[in-house]
């Protein structure tokens, strides 16, 4: 028996949701492909598809396996495209997730940098807040925010770190005064960026001085960063923005940085990706381009946010 044949048969027929397209995609007979299926399901003395006259469905096993062999499938093609130079070249489709905001600030300009040097690589950009499951979802490199990274067994590099700052606009904080200390939020209309890595109902502000904890009470919660600076922009109260977000209208004063001796929920910035083993050109190099221009876009900003917390100050 062709496991690694029934194997691809199997996957297809899973794709195409029948044994009659998977037979004409693949130019087999429908009485092939049945039987590739019928030898696997012998061969593991397990039921991988139920079947119908209409449909067909994986079983629990059945998915199981699915998994596997798409894992499978994916070293066999690792394989094949070292010995094709795929190693050496960048070519193919490079498959990306990032945060949504941060991948519109840093990521998309690193992306159209990097296709100039490298065109045979078309890029395909998910934007997502979240972190995906990259062998299950098919993502080659996922750009996160996080504090810590879980352990699963995916190999990271460290892009950088970023932060996040409270601000609001000059017309609410003309009306309302400007907070002297973090205790004086709780007079304030707190406005709250709703994330997964941050508690709801705390700031906790990072100073030279150490850290202070506020408890807020808020009546307006988002979970887009650009949805936010409109709030803070139409004085609804004081808001937690991240850098990346904040820099531009802190720059044209639009919004005013509050408190600014403080900064909130720091963050390392990580490139996720599956395996060091028979990663290819495209992968490797974009690693590498994103690690020089990502880190050096967020140092500026970083910059720039400093020179105007001094100023204000």
């Amino acid at each position: 028996m062709d496991t690694l044949q029934n194997m691809r048969i199997f996957m297809r027929v899973v794709d195409a949701g029948s044994f009659t397209l998977a037979s004409q995609q693949m130019n087999l007979t429908t009485a092939h492909v049945s039987r590739a299926v019928a030898d696997l399901e012998r061969h593991l003395r397990a039921r991988l598809l139920n079947r119908t006259t209409r449909r067909i469905a994986l079983t629990e096993a059945g998915e199981r396996y699915l998994l596997r062999c798409e894992q499978i499938m994916g070293y066999v093609e690792q394989a094949e495209a070292e010995a094709s130079d795929a190693y050496v070249r960048p070519s193919g489709r490079l498959r990306i997730h990032t945060m949504s905001s941060f991948g519109q600030r840093y990521v998309i300009p690193a992306i159209s940098s990097y296709q100039k040097h490298y065109p045979d690589v078309a890029i395909e950009l998910t934007l997502a807040q979240r972190v995906p499951d990259l062998l299950e979802e098919g993502f080659d490199v996922s750009i996160v925010l996080a504090r810590e990274l879980p352990d699963s067994g995916l190999i990271f590099r460290q892009l950088g770190e970023i932060y996040s700052v409270a601000c609001a606009s000059p017309f609410y904080l003309e009306k309302h005064g400007m907070p002297q200390r973090p205790e004086d939020l709780e007079n304030h209309a707190c406005l709250q960026l709703v994330s997964s890595v941050s508690p709801l109902n705390e700031w906790n502000l990072q100073g030279a001085e150490g850290t202070a904890s506020v408890n807020i009470k808020s009546n307006f919660q988002v979970n887009v960063a650009e949805a936010m600076l409109v709030s803070l922009k139409e004085g609804m109260g004081i808001g937690v923005l991240p850098t990346y977000s904040a820099v531009d209208a802190l720059r044209a004063g639009t919004i005013m940085r509050v408190l600014p001796q403080y900064s909130l929920q720091h963050m390392g910035v990580y490139a996720l990706y599956p395996s060091r083993q028979y990663i290819d050109a495209k992968i490797s190099t974009w690693i590498d381009w994103v690690h020089q221009s990502v880190g050096k876009a967020m140092q500026e900003d970083h910059q720039v946010l400093e020179r105007l917390a001094v100023a204000a100050t």
